[in-house]
């Protein structure tokens, strides 16, 4: 046996870190890592126990222990889902190594494309989909291996009975293990029974029916649990709703990219910013992985496997491709790669990698080319993940300047205030998940059984929802966050804007911002009336901080404009000045030029009417666009000449 299987694990190990590893300590907390974070730390790991009996009840006990064991602390999440990630990889690897003890390979190469499967680009959700699938798909991984011992084995039972357990902590927990039955079946029909058609059906049912009866169980449950039962997420379409043209495109999607596309996907990425400096260290990494891979491997090179041997593991990807593919399809839900709904390829990435290895051995018979063809897809696994992980860390920083910038601007916030925005500049993170880490840093001393005393709300998905029913004054805003809700008004709200290149900003009626940003979206423009600056507390002793970050917050431009705004609104105009010129003074600038119109209104109302005209016209000289906000801001301050100076309608 060659040297390299005497420590699998090591390179298992080794690998997950190497695509992994590098941006641990630059990633953060994402999607519905936020509610899951906020609750464990002011509501207690338990109260998981009650928040998911409307969801997946069998879910709750899991988060209730990995909650109880870890913090709410973004790296030491980080590092779980690189133990969770090499636990992946060891336990496919030992589960096939029981299935084929004569192919080790085999075992090992499926082991590594599952560590660094690019088509489940979600590692970086880590709070959430350790939990939610990638924990429950250890479980299945394991049962799988447990029945493939018991099947070689004298006295199976005790194998057959871990087995049963391991399927059980799989299936029960989330719907995304519910199509992975498949794999046990089909590779007891392939490779532990033998005769015809008929005989080969009878036997592996025989052999099956234990695992049958717990899939037939959960199958029930689950028909009850979304028709009959509590269950409070997306509704199942019937297919004939989807139409049998559309049913078919969706299947020939599915196929083309968990069989073929994500494993060369980084390469349409990469195109698409070729020079980037993130673009050449994913180049330089993959080139570094596969030279590693090549010393490590060096003697992978094995002997051809048996056309059946390969055919069947292309028949067993490809039905468990299509079975895994069926409950998000019946759900309307959509397969799009590097996006959340990837997480949906759980159920398939283990189809897609048989498939991948099945076409390879059916088609590169040489033995010593082989090998390479492997390294290659496990070095673009590497490249695909550190991209992606990119990716997350740049949304991570934009995510940290909205908290900064947000403290910075609001220090205080009122109870019972909710922030309205039309959408913020960060990929991974809708609304709801805002109102957490809101609530973590203006209600630091939440009590248990409380009420949630601030919420953030997107207005371009929730108007006219049941969340946000209109924009008119005194409309109630209700949500329920798991075990606990908001009780709201939209007169007692406060308007934030931070575009994509710019600071964020509290917006204001009485100045003029619903005119400035006529252009903007409805959803955002029609909320600016509703906007009460007055609900931000300035004088208080203790401002809030997003104590989460654990670092200083940074000084650029914006953490001057937002102290300025701030100042501005308080009627402090000499601060306003002085903040967005010693900013100036230290180099800074905006990238959006709107941010100067306060500095235009404050030198304007102590008295420096002719620097405020000259920062105007040299505003209009940079970009004539400026000239509505320009207009707008000496329309408020009623100077007749300096409007027709600067050419102004009256």
């Amino acid at each position: 046996m060659s040297k390299i299987f005497k420590s699998p694990l090591f390179i298992l190990a080794l690998l997950t870190l190497a695509a992994y590893g590098p941006l641990v300590p630059f990633t953060g907390f994402y999607w519905d890592d936020w509610p899951f974070a906020w609750i464990a730390k002011f509501q207690g790991p338990y109260e998981f126990i009650p928040g998911f009996m409307q969801f997946r009840p069998f879910l709750g006990p899991i988060f209730y222990i990995t909650t109880s064991l870890i913090p709410s602390v973004p790296l030491y999440w980080q590092i779980f889902a690189l133990i969770i990630r090499f636990g992946m990889g060891a336990s496919l690897w030992w589960s096939l190594s029981q299935a084929f003890p004569e192919k080790k390979p085999f075992a090992f190469i499926a082991a590594l494309l599952l560590i660094v499967f690019p088509g489940y680009s979600q590692h970086w959700v880590a709070l959430t989909h350790i939990n939610q699938e990638l924990i429950p798909f250890i479980f299945y991984v394991l049962s799988f291996g447990f029945t493939f011992k018991a099947l070689r084995s004298e006295k199976p039972l005790a194998n057959t009975l871990l087995a049963l357990l391991f399927q059980l902590c799989g299936l029960y927990p989330t719907e995304y293990s519910f199509p992975l039955e498949s794999l046990r079946v089909l590779l007891i029909f392939f490779f532990f029974v033998d005769g015809n058609l008929i005989k080969r059906c009878i036997t592996t049912l025989k052999l099956w029916w234990p695992y049958l009866l717990v899939w037939i169980s959960n199958a029930a449950w689950l028909i009850y649990y979304y028709k009959f039962g509590p269950y409070d997420s997306y509704e199942a379409n019937t297919f004939e709703s989807v139409g049998v043209f559309n049913l078919a495109l969706e299947i020939l999607d599915t196929l083309w990219k968990a069989c073929f596309y994500i494993w060369a996907q980084i390469f349409t990425l990469l195109a698409k910013s070729i020079t980037a400096p993130t673009s050449l260290l994913t180049i330089g990494l993959i080139l570094v992985a596969f030279l590693v891979l090549t010393r490590l491997l060096s003697r992978l090179a094995s002997e051809n496997e048996s056309r059946f041997f390969s055919t069947a593991l292309i028949i067993t990807g490809l039905i468990s491709i299509l079975i895994g593919r069926l409950p998000s399809l019946a759900a309307g839900l959509p397969l799009r790669l590097q996006t959340g709904y990837d997480r949906f390829m759980v159920s398939m990435m283990l189809g897609s990698i048989l498939f991948a290895i099945g076409w390879i051995e059916l088609f590169i018979r040489n033995g010593k080319v082989r090998p390479y063809v492997y390294m290659a897809l496990v070095a673009l696994g590497v490249g695909q993940q550190f991209y992606t992980g990119n990716v997350f860390r740049r949304d991570w920083e934009k995510q940290k300047e909205f908290y900064w910038q947000l403290t910075s601007r609001i220090p205080v916030l009122q109870a019972n205030t909710v922030l309205l925005t039309y959408q913020l500049p960060t990929e991974y993170e809708p609304d709801l998940s805002y109102t957490g880490p809101l609530n973590w840093i203006y209600a630091p001393d939440f009590v248990l059984g409380a009420d949630l005393p601030y919420a953030l709300i997107f207005t371009e998905k929730r108007i006219g929802g049941s969340t946000l029913p209109g924009l008119g004054p005194n409309i109630p805003i209700r949500f329920n966050y798991r075990t606990t809700a908001f009780n709201g008004s939209t007169s007692q709200a406060v308007v934030i804007y931070m575009p994509v290149n710019g600071c964020l900003r509290v917006l204001d009626a009485t100045r003029g911002d619903a005119d400035i940003y006529a252009k903007a979206p409805d959803e955002l423009t029609q909320a600016i009336p509703l906007s009460r600056p007055e609900l931000i507390v300035t004088d208080s002793a203790n401002p809030a901080s997003p104590a989460f970050l654990n670092e200083s917050a940074p000084v650029n431009w914006c953490a001057y404009f937002t102290k300025a705004e701030l100042a501005h609104q308080l009627k402090d105009y000499e601060k306003t000045i002085h903040l967005l010129d010693e900013a100036t003074a230290l180099g800074y600038q905006p990238e959006d030029l709107n941010e100067w119109l306060i500095y235009i209104d404050a030198l304007a109302r102590t008295g420096d009417s002719d620097s405020a005209q000259e920062k105007s016209l040299e505003l209009l000289k940079q970009d004539s666009r400026m000239k509505r906000g320009v207009c707008v801001v000496w329309k408020k301050l009623a100077l007749d000449e300096i409007q027709s100076a600067l050419g102004c309608n009256p």
